[in-house]
């Protein structure tokens, strides 16, 4: 049997050095290519010393974990233990769900082991080096992926709030995502204006607000003229958005504005809301965007808003 051992050498710094980047990237930590090359080509020693009398020693778990510390040392050097070890465990995991992966994908796909071997031939055992250098690019590029949009959802989720609006006797009960990139105002009164999306919720919201939410362009025009009782509510804002320098929006001012956020109540008794039929989110995670202004009215603790 041939053993190519500077193919194997190369193999296992290029994904070393690649297992080092994937913990950088879930650590947000700036680092320079020749650390990441100089951790690699420590974690690749291990298979050329396994070829030596010193084997015995390199194999053991205690070598293996020493060699581990001295990667990230040399790729993150050291500032506080705290630091080192949050980058220690963070490369194990990035190791582990590499690994997971391909492993996992090799059983997914091994449905007849006689079979495999006899198409596979000349290759040895299925997950042999050929599949792992195949599988480990895809699988480090799904972990990165997987991981940034896992950040994405939490962030995303640590700013999403129940919103409870108050309108001519209803209340209309949403979730929200808080942007801080919503900075519209109403030019005269300086209210700050919420959008909401009714696609979902068509049954239980009034219908003029259906009606203003589906074409509000003759409201707009003149040519559809508003109940009496919410003719007072109605406000006509000017905007801006991507490829429109200028565009009018109807809102409405609700007799009270209730967002809930992390168990703390924020009225806001001055606001309006915007009505649309566009989906504002593609998952229907948040049926409105709120303005962040919104947020500094008075608070109330406890007496949380249920969504249902």
């Amino acid at each position: 049997m041939i053993v190519y051992l500077d193919v194997i050498w190369a193999l296992n710094l290029l994904f070393d050095s690649l297992l080092l980047y994937l913990t950088a990237i879930f650590l947000k930590r700036r680092i320079r290519l020749w650390r990441i090359l100089a951790g690699g080509f420590i974690g690749s020693l291990i298979i050329l010393l396994s070829f030596t009398p010193l084997n015995v020693y390199t194999s053991h778990p205690i070598s293996k974990l020493i060699c581990s510390i001295m990667m990230v040392f040399i790729a993150f050097g050291y500032k506080r233990l705290t630091f080192f070890i949050k980058a220690l465990m963070t490369f194990y995991v990035s190791t582990f769900l590499i690994g997971g992966a391909i492993i996992g994908a090799h059983f997914f796909i091994q449905y007849d082991y006689v079979l495999t071997i006899n198409v596979l031939k000349g290759f040895g055992d299925p997950i042999s080096w050929l599949f792992v250098f195949i599988g480990f690019p895809i699988a480090w590029h799904f972990s990165r992926k997987n991981v940034e949009r896992m950040e994405m959802t939490k962030i995303q989720f640590e700013q999403i709030v129940n919103v409870r609006l108050n309108i001519e006797g209803e209340s209309l009960i949403f979730k929200g995502l808080v942007d801080s990139g919503n900075q519209l105002y109403d030019p005269l009164s300086r209210l700050p204006v919420m959008f909401v999306s009714i696609k979902n919720d068509m049954e239980t919201i009034p219908e003029p607000i259906r009606k203003l939410a589906s074409d509000p362009e003759p409201l707009l025009m003149g040519s559809f003229v508003f109940p009496d009782e919410w003719q007072n509510r109605l406000r006509i804002v000017p905007c801006r958005v991507v490829g429109q320098e200028h565009q009018l929006i109807a809102a409405i001012k609700p007799d009270l504005i209730l967002i809930e956020h992390n168990g703390t109540q924020y009225l806001c008794e001055k606001g309006l809301v915007s009505f649309t039929m566009q989906q504002l989110s593609a998952e229907d995670a948040f049926q409105c965007i709120v303005h962040p202004k919104m947020l500094t009215g008075s608070k109330r603790q406890g007496g949380a808003v249920k969504v249902s």
